[in-house]
């Protein structure tokens, strides 16, 4: 960072600190024209404060004040709340007990670092759901199912890395009440109990799945007649997502290092491996479903039909798995499909050819 090496910083002794422990102990993390700078000592953050502003105006540039503020991730400063907004994300640290509290080298910290949606995002969120279904109350089920379903997926996925699921819960239920006033607005001369028998249903032991009919749905019946598998419109619930915590990259890791089982099974695809491989590894977690042992950089994998296409087994991926070539032909030997024809890899050897005697 430019500006460390001009800061007035000392150690705890009274020494001047390097330039290389100014740049470490400093942390910019910018996006676009939005950026958090980061520092355990307020003197140091408020001369970083000035030396931008500085550097800002030199390009006839400022500060915005509302969007500007200093602030403790763990502790009340100058009136100031603790933790900030940055991207949607509010970032605060809590105080905590020896048994959930963070580590480091130095033994534990006495907080934790909680991550969450920001009250914003969920209210520009909030709004824009409630807006879709009051300007959707002359249209059908099916319609606006398909409009909201992008809108909740969308913002879910963006948050499906931090600690989002009790504010999923609750959105879930403000925008239930919204579907309710949607149903009564649409027949007024029913009550909240009929609203819910006809446009809630059962499914998978959610009572308050907002779906069509299967037997009633006129979309169901059109493709009944057309001859296709007819599927029931779900609108995608909140709670639906995963929490997948976001995962560091391992040691000095690079996309162009080579090691294709590494990111296959990280990112789920990779371009010098087949879709259907990249796919079962980030499944599997880079672990071969026989043995349980982790893919290496170098191992020879095979894709396997967990039921032999030789006894009705399915071609698609909840029939496949990834193994090492020797777990296959283990597996294969067991299973009893050794010496049948099928696309995977599991034919019995040939016998050795017999060589001609030389004369």
């Amino acid at each position: 960072m430019g500006i460390a090496p001009n800061i007035d910083m000392k150690r705890l002794d009274g020494t001047q600190m390097s330039g290389r422990d100014k740049i470490k102990s400093l942390s910019l993390i910018r996006y676009a024209d939005d950026f958090v700078v980061l520092h355990e000592d307020l003197e140091v953050i408020k001369l970083c404060k000035v030396k931008i502003e500085e550097w800002l105006s030199d390009l006839s540039l400022e500060l915005k004040p509302s969007k500007t503020r200093i602030s403790h991730t763990l502790n009340q400063v100058e009136d100031e709340k603790p933790g900030f907004n940055f991207l949607g994300f509010n970032i605060r640290q809590f105080p905590v007990g020896k048994y959930q509290s963070g580590k480091n080298r130095r033994g534990l910290l006495g907080f934790k670092t909680i991550i969450t949606p920001s009250k914003e995002s969920q209210k520009r969120h909030y709004h824009k759901v409630s807006e879709v279904i009051k300007m959707s109350r002359g249209i059908d089920q099916v319609t606006l199912i398909k409009k909201l379903n992008p809108i909740i997926r969308g913002w879910c996925n963006y948050y499906s890395t931090v600690v989002s699921e009790k504010i999923f819960s609750r959105i879930w239920h403000l925008v239930v009440h919204k579907l309710l006033k949607w149903g009564l607005h649409r027949h007024r001369n029913k009550g909240r109990r009929w609203i819910q028998s006809k446009y809630f249903h059962t499914v998978g032991g959610d009572n308050w799945t907002f779906s069509t009919r299967e037997d009633k749905n006129p979309l169901i019946l059109r493709k009944a007649r057309r001859g296709k598998q007819p599927k029931r419109q779900t609108l995608r619930q909140h709670s639906d997502t995963d929490i997948i915590r976001h995962v560091k990259v391992k040691g000095n890791a690079s996309p162009y290092d080579g090691d294709w089982v590494y990111w296959s099974t990280r990112m789920g695809n990779h371009p010098e491996v087949p879709k259907r491989v990249s796919t079962l590894l980030k499944r599997q977690k880079g672990k071969c479903s026989h043995c349980g042992s982790y893919f290496k950089d170098g191992d020879s994998l095979e894709v396997d039909h967990i039921v032999p296409k030789s006894k009705g087994g399915k071609n698609k991926y909840d029939n496949w798995q990834l193994l090492h070539r020797h777990c296959h032909d283990t597996k294969t030997a067991k299973d009893g499909s050794l010496g049948n024809k099928s696309t995977c890899n599991s034919g019995k050897p040939k016998p050795p050819v017999k060589s001609e005697p030389e004369f």
